[in-house]
């Protein structure tokens, strides 16, 4: 693995996940490796940062941390531009930070503004680019591989069955969120060939098809939880009228009613969660829920991706 952007970066999904689980059992047994990984953050940030220091402390490796909104110049990312209020290009920025690493990881965010923009995934091209070493993805415009693969431990450790039923529901927010989790997620679960997955959202929450493509799509939410074996919850605004709010429709929040409709199934989200606006404190609180699972398996997700990569340097 020469760097970790997408699923594609992947040869065998399955394989990573049951290194991550074996990992995960021995991880303080595993021969430590003495380099620096760079974790860059252009938006803020609470499990991914957290975890990507614990995973990269547990392989014996130093980390420094870099705020690009309050701990460095006012960076410029386009090209051809007359610096008048910025005080350094990214040219320059990531080429200066990649020399201070042996693996740089970089938090970007959505604009929600421009769809083309943010799905060419323009600003993270340009840190690949410019970056003289290995590029992790901690979470880009339109994707979040790390969350996935995290998810994807997590459902291996408690499904109770070969072959199950995962839902992936909408569920209402204030804000406009991006679509990175849900566009990543599905991503992955297609490489697994015993999750058969389904999404529920309202009329006009579709997600890009590149990604939904084959993808069982149910409007009625209820009809949707009949016999999944796991609810996987998450906003996302709009793809066909970008970045929009086009619906508040709280009947589309998670509740333990709803949950009955389920084979017993184990709620899902990647955090942070509203309370009572996305699911009920009775579904979060309830022993189904496996949420701080997901959050602890960031830690092995990022931890087993770090290894792949500095065992080839």
């Amino acid at each position: 693995m020469k760097k970790f952007i997408s699923v594609n970066d992947v040869k065998d999904v399955k394989k990573l996940i049951d290194k991550a689980i074996k990992l995960k059992k021995n991880t303080l047994k595993k021969k430590k490796i003495c380099k620096t990984i760079g974790l860059v953050f252009f938006n803020t940030s609470l499990r991914t940062r957290l975890s990507s220091q614990k995973a990269a402390f547990n392989i014996g490796c130093n980390t420094w941390i870099l705020n690009i909104d309050s701990d460095s110049w006012k960076i410029e990312t386009s090209d051809g531009s007359v610096m008048n209020s910025t005080q350094e290009h990214i040219k320059e920025a990531i080429g200066v930070m990649s020399l201070y690493c042996d693996i740089l990881a970089v938090r970007t965010f959505p604009g929600l503004i421009d769809r083309e923009y943010d799905y060419e995934e323009i600003l993270l091209k340009k840190i690949i680019k410019y970056s003289k070493v290995p590029v992790v993805n901690l979470e880009s415009a339109t994707l979040h591989p790390l969350q996935s693969l995290a998810d994807l431990i997590t459902i291996e450790e408690f499904k109770k069955k070969k072959k199950i039923k995962i839902v992936l529901s909408w569920a209402p927010h204030l804000k406009a969120l991006p679509q990175s989790v849900p566009n990543s997620f599905i991503e992955w679960v297609k490489k697994i060939k015993d999750i058969k997955l389904y999404i529920t959202n309202p009329y006009g929450y579709n997600l890009n098809s590149h990604f939904t493509n084959g993808i069982k799509f149910i409007n009625n939410q209820n009809e949707a939880f009949k016999n999944a074996d796991f609810i996987y919850a998450k906003n996302w605004s709009s793809y066909d009228n970008y970045g929009k709010i086009i619906c508040k429709d709280l009947s589309w929040t998670i509740t333990k009613k709803k949950m009955k409709l389920t084979n017993e199934a184990k709620f899902m989200h990647c955090l942070p969660v509203r309370r009572n606006l996305v699911v009920e404190d009775a579904v979060l609180d309830d022993k189904n829920s496996i949420v701080l699972n997901q959050a602890e398996n960031r830690i092995f997700a990022t931890q087993t991706v770090f290894l792949e990569i500095l065992e080839k340097i």
